[in-house]
């Protein structure tokens, strides 16, 4: 079952949680507005935690489950999971794994009290002027029959990185699902690079790889599920350090390979609540008023919301409304505290009607599912037309 959105999350957690009721306080105090949280959680959240899946690399231990790309195979609802994991730690010695040269995972071990070491990021490690990850991440799918209970699937073995553009791992995988099968778009990290890779399968048993399809720095790329006239179209989001910013753009192709006519759709707004940075969900929804693209935000507090972007139907290039106030923000306990607290983060969805059926990565750490109502959105985003 589903709780009515922000009001009944609040009375339920703030009874497991004494505090939640002063965090939620002090969250309208700091940020001098009302909460608008219109999702619907999901009652059994989180659905899946660090603790419920078996390590997949020898000698790990899982430090978080991330932000999944969703489908439907085979009868059955799949996440397509980001598992994190690191050497199980010893006490005075931070370590983290890495693929060397030769494609094998190689752990990397510095002492706590080292002057040189930067750790103060529990993601990031810095290092005499470079930076590493404090855990690798692949890609790992799990199926359900009910949508709340999902188990490993061993016939459908994990992804792994590959190559010296993957050598941190890969990330935050959006599965678009066409009538040509399963594309998938996910973060390609390495000493040199972030960029955007892109896979293509049928069975999730045999992937064709494509490479790198965005250079660095970009990631959060979501394709659309069919064409807009002939062509394929795709969000994405480089990143610009001194022009510009952390802004989704657009991006149309022939193939799917190759992209241009790249268009800027949407920036960060200052004193907002995505103050500092946006970035795509996963794809975009077709509905009678446009494309709806549910997308993250931040601010400088590096807390993560939800907002939504309606886009012309012929021309998506074309922004129709934008939600001044997040439609889902971190206001559960689950969401607040964790390996990288107050985040609500999701590339993945399944929609079936009016309903769409989100699944999302709460505080850097576990999997949860909740519900929201297209109307009801796009009721929202036609307040914010009229002003």
């Amino acid at each position: 079952g589903y709780s009515s959105a922000a009001s009944d999350v609040y009375k339920r957690q703030s009874k497991r949680f004494p505090v939640f009721h002063l965090i939620l306080l002090f969250t309208e105090i700091i940020t001098n507005r009302n909460i608008m949280d219109i999702a619907k959680r999901c009652e059994q959240n989180p659905l899946l935690a660090p603790k419920d899946l078996k390590a997949g690399i020898n000698g790990m231990e899982i430090t978080c489950l991330l932000n999944p790309g969703v489908f439907k195979y085979q009868g059955k609802i799949w996440l397509l999971l980001r598992v994190a994991e690191r050497p199980i730690q010893k006490e005075g010695i931070i370590s983290f794994p890495i693929y060397n040269e030769k494609g094998k995972i190689e752990v990397v071990s510095f002492l706590k009290n080292d002057p040189d070491l930067d750790a103060s990021d529990p993601r990031v490690i810095g290092y005499k002027g470079k930076n590493y990850l404090t855990t690798m991440s692949y890609l790992r799918l799990v199926s359900s029959t009910d949508g709340i209970h999902f188990k490993d699937e061993p016939e459908f073995p994990p992804i792994f990185g590959k190559g010296e553009l993957e050598a941190f791992g890969i990330e935050d995988c959006r599965v678009a699902t066409t009538e040509d099968g399963f594309y998938l778009t996910f973060t390609e990290v390495s000493s040199v690079a972030v960029g955007v890779g892109l896979i293509h399968t049928n069975d999730w048993k045999n992937y064709t790889r494509h490479g790198m399809i965005f250079p660095p720095h970009n990631k959060d790329c979501a394709l659309f599920e069919q064409k807009i006239g002939d062509r394929y179209f795709a969000l994405h989001r480089p990143s610009s350090p001194e022009l510009g910013g952390n802004y989704i753009w657009l991006a149309e192709s022939p193939d799917r390979l190759h992209w241009g006519n790249h268009k800027c759709v949407a920036t960060t707004r200052d004193g907002m609540w995505d103050c500092a940075r946006v970035g795509a969900g996963a794809a975009p929804i077709k509905t009678e008023e446009g494309w709806l693209e549910i997308y993250h935000g931040a601010d400088f507090n590096h807390r993560y919301c939800l907002g939504a972007l309606l886009l012309d139907l012929n021309d998506p290039s074309k922004v129709i409304a934008r939600s001044e106030e997040p439609i889902m923000e971190p206001i559960a306990a689950y969401e607040q505290t964790g390996f990288f607290g107050n985040v609500v983060f999701t590339n993945g969805h399944l929609v079936d009607g009016d309903t769409i059926t989100m699944y999302y990565g709460a505080s850097d750490e576990v999997i949860c599912k909740a519900e929201l109502s297209i109307s009801e959105i796009l009721n929202v985003l036609k307040q914010t037309q009229k002003k």
